[in-house]
């Protein structure tokens, strides 16, 4: 499908891979509160992701909370670049098209109705 990959088709999960791609490790709320999603959704997104190569989920402590870090994998970046690539090639391929049947100007129909 013009390079487009079916796992970043879906918002949610083009979002987190797009933020996380911007950044070494993101922090879990801080990547939730970006997305505008809930604690559920990320998790869900997040373990999809990382299913499939895309997003490492790293678990730790700030003193006695528990804390978790999301980084997206090399994969996950090729994965993404080539992905928005395929986006871009289709609205190249839908602008060349448009311009390609876009009629060009009538003999006789210049500014005044005049030849030239």
């Amino acid at each position: 499908m013009n390079g487009l990959d079916p796992i970043l088709h879906q918002p949610t999960r083009l979002t987190v891979l797009a933020f996380l791609s911007g950044c070494q490790e993101a922090e879990f709320s801080v990547v939730r509160d970006y997305c505008q999603v809930s604690d559920s959704v990320l998790s869900k997104t997040a373990a999809s992701l990382e299913t499939v190569g895309y997003l490492r989920a790293r678990k730790g402590y700030v003193g006695k909370r528990p804390r978790t870090w999301l980084s997206a994998t090399s994969p996950g970046r090729a994965a993404l670049a080539a992905h928005l690539a395929g986006l871009q090639h289709m609205a190249a391929a839908a602008e060349a098209a448009g311009s390609a049947a876009e009629p060009g100007p009538e003999p006789g129909s210049g500014p005044d109705g005049a030849e030239g």
